[in-house]
């Protein structure tokens, strides 16, 4: 065994085979050269996957212990490489290297210790590249090359350590004094000094300067005035706003005394001194318009214009004061000109006002639709589809939802977008088209599909705002060969809508539904089949049940889609449904009451009405049923009277419709009493809207407080009521004691 270990000894470690070294075993007593040399031989043969995965430490110190003889050569030339670098460095960054050279000259001084390590690297990286032909080496031979490394690092690691804190306590640079961390409040006082400056920067301006300034736009307006007082605007609107950007240092604004004062010279005095630099009193001239790009000193002014014109936007964008904003767009109202000679502001100019018109308040949304309508009718070829488009989408978006404070909005968007649309009945059609087929194809998608999703993509406030809109479109402009085909497809959809889910719980929408067809039919001179959808409802509904629950005040239909199981139960729920059906029936008998055919129209509602009146045993029911049964019947008789009189033909369409219109001039019995009807009608929506309770005028009960009693009255009463209870004189000392208490 003696020989066999001898022999193992000389040879290379790498050289046995895994089966030979666990024969063999672990010899505490190897040589330490012999050691040393397996480890460099194992450490080059290794390098491929140690290059893939981070050195241990053990690995580096065994690493620095294999090369002791190289050392001295490889640092000169690692010394010299840097050298060459830092050379390097001083004609590609001098101030860098001036830098270092004030601040530390000892990084530019290389010592022999200082480039031990990367010397170290750089031959392993040779060495690698030398060794690229042992890549197919075996496993075993890397792990035995590990362990004998870890072996020998063992036993050397604290010498090792020793040796290169010594010689890097004399080389390695220290920096001179004690280095202290930043605190948070050091940041703040560095942010502050760089603030201060920033602050600074412009000049102050003062009321005074504002003053000359106003005093010279409305005396005299002369272009360098003009481009001042846009410059202290700049800075005006820069206080506004927390974005950092390039900052105008010409001047600065501070304070809200200031601020106001040259936003309110702007807003008064520029929009009159721009004229008075152009030379003229107005851009419109009768049914002519002329643009200011068109004048002669356009080029002179275009950069202050550009520059104030988007300021005031950018200040539009974060006032909220509704006031103030009026104030505001009044302004923007008389620039219109000025912002169509830049379009693209021109665009932003408008997303910003549809965006005012569809959720401000009700001065706003006036004010913000005129500066739209202003600058559609001045650039109708190049806006007019865009601005339709984003303002039909804003109204959708801001018809979610619907209440007594949002509907009258709601309504207001609906008219000024139909006068949009009045501009080109073309492009109208397009639109129409388009999004009447999308409403008909989400109500295909339910019919199909039947499923809740689907159903509350139909049931909900913005689809039927969507239909309520459109039949307010082509009722407004009727008549129209170009918008006719409309009117059909439109009235399917309603019809579809009411038809998808006929129950109770959906009378609200349903009663939407049948007064935007009562609206179309009435308009564009269409029958429509709108009273089977009103008479359903006596059919479906039992007025005599009983209610389950009080309500505590009646159900506004006017802001509600559908009904919760509590309200179908509640008095209310029907009392209600009757108000509506009075109101629909009543509607709906006007806008037929002066056509020939009106008598045979109204057969079988009479003979339903009779029928309800027979089975309802509500009295309040049945005497508003009645008063439109008996206005009905009037008019029948009225409109049979005048018919005996006529003698053209049937066939006579022209006869007909002059006929129908002096009847409808001259006024019918129940057109007569439905105006007397509607104006009380709408006086009572506006209370509601307004969110006022409906209290009568009568006198209400006053309550009348006793009188204080007096000393007197306490004396002569003292002996009626006396009591020899101790509960009783306990209560009258605290009593005493609570009343001569007091705080403080």
């Amino acid at each position: 065994m003696g020989k066999m270990a001898a022999s193992m000894k000389k040879r290379k470690l790498s050289d046995l085979s895994v089966d030979d070294f666990m024969a063999h075993g672990f010899d505490e007593d190897s040589d330490p050269e012999e050691d040393v040399g397996t480890k460099q031989e194992a450490t080059k043969k290794g390098k491929k996957k140690q290059k893939r995965t981070e050195r241990t430490q053990v690995v580096k110190k065994a690493d620095i212990k294999t090369v002791p003889e190289a050392a001295p050569d490889v640092k000169k030339k690692g010394k010299e490489k840097q050298k060459m670098q830092m050379s390097r460095l001083q004609e590609v960054d001098p101030e860098f290297y001036q830098f270092l050279q004030k601040e530390d000259k000892n990084l530019l001084e290389f010592e022999d210790s200082d480039d031990s390590a990367e010397i170290d690297e750089d031959d392993d990286e040779e060495e690698d590249e030398d060794g690229e032909e042992d890549e197919d080496d075996s496993e075993e031979d890397i792990l035995s090359g590990d362990e004998s490394e870890s072996e020998g690092a063992d036993e050397d690691e604290e010498e090792i350590d020793l040796e290169e804190s010594d010689s890097d306590e004399e080389e390695i640079h220290k920096p001179d004094g004690r280095l202290e961390v930043m605190s948070d409040e050091d940041d703040d006082i560095e942010e502050e000094a760089e603030d201060q400056p920033r602050r600074q920067k412009g000049k102050l301006v003062t009321m005074a300067m504002v003053k000359k300034w106003r005093e010279s736009l409305r005396d005299k307006a002369s272009l360098p005035t003009v481009h001042e007082v846009i410059r202290a605007f700049k800075a005006a609107v820069q206080q506004t706003s927390s974005e950092e950007g390039e900052e105008d240092t010409k001047y600065r604004v501070e304070g809200s005394q200031v601020f106001n004062a040259v936003v309110g010279v702007c807003i008064k005095d520029v929009a009159p001194a721009l004229l008075h630099l152009f030379g003229v009193k107005s851009w419109s001239k009768g049914k002519k318009t002329v643009m200011p790009s068109s004048h002669k000193k356009w080029n002179k002014m275009k950069l202050d214009i550009k520059t104030y014109l988007s300021d005031v936007i950018q200040l539009s964008q974060v006032l909220s004061e509704a006031s103030v904003v009026s104030t505001l767009l009044r302004h923007v109202l008389q620039l219109v000109h000025y912002y169509i000679c830049f379009p693209k502001l021109c665009r932003v100019l408008l997303k910003r006002l549809i965006s005012l018109w569809s959720e401000g308040e009700e001065s706003v949304q006036v004010i913000a639709f005129f500066c739209v309508y202003r600058i559609t009718k001045l650039t109708q070829a190049k806006f007019l589809e865009w601005i339709l488009k984003q303002m039909y989408l804003a109204y959708v978006k801001n018809t979610k939802f619907t209440s007594p404070n949002s509907l009258p909005g709601i309504n207001f968007m609906q008219r000024s977008l139909t006068e949009l649309f009045a501009l080109d009945l073309h492009t109208t059609y397009q639109h129409g088209f388009i999004y009447i087929r999308q409403l008909a194809i989400h109500l295909r998608n339910a019919i199909m599909m039947k499923k809740k999703e689907n159903y509350q993509s139909v049931y909900n406030w913005q689809y039927v705002h969507c239909l309520y809109l459109w039949c307010r479109v082509l009722s407004t402009l009727y008549p129209s060969d170009i918008l006719q085909p409309l009117i059909y497809p439109l009235v399917q959809v309603i019809i579809g809508t009411i038809k998808l889910v006929p129950t109770a719980r959906f009378y609200p929408l349903r009663f939407h539904c049948v007064r935007a067809l009562t609206l179309l039919s009435d308009s564009t001179n269409t029958f429509v089949p709108v009273l089977p959808f009103i008479l359903q409802v006596f059919e479906q509904t039992d007025f005599n049940k009983k209610h389950s629950k009080t309500s505590v005040k009646p159900l506004n239909f006017a802001v509600m889609l559908k009904l919760s199981n509590a309200q179908l139960q509640e008095q209310a729920f029907r009392d209600g449904v009757i108000d509506q059906l009075y109101e629909l029936l009543m509607s709906y008998f006007n806008t037929q009451s002066h056509t020939v055919g009106f008598p045979e129209l109204v057969l079988t509602s009479i003979l339903q009405m009779k029928d309800f009146m027979k089975t309802c045993k509500v009295a309040n029911y049945t005497r508003q049923i009645k008063q439109i049964l008996d206005k009905v019947q009037e008019t029948c008789k009225f409109i049979t009277d005048r018919r005996s009189t006529v003698n053209f033909s049937l066939t006579d369409k022209q006869a007909i419709e002059n006929w129908e219109r002096q009847t409808k001039q001259q006024g019918t019995p129940l057109g007569k009493f439905h105006d007397n009807w509607r104006k009380l009608r709408d006086r009572e929506l506006m209370h509601e809207i307004a969110g006022k309770d409906r209290i009568s005028d009568t006198d209400l009960p006053t309550i009348k407080r006793r009188p204080v009693a007096t000393d007197e009255d306490r004396e002569e009463f003292k002996g009626l009521f006396e009591s020899d209870s101790e509960s009783d004189d306990e209560q009258l000392t605290m009593l005493e004691k609570k009343t001569s208490w007091s705080p403080g």
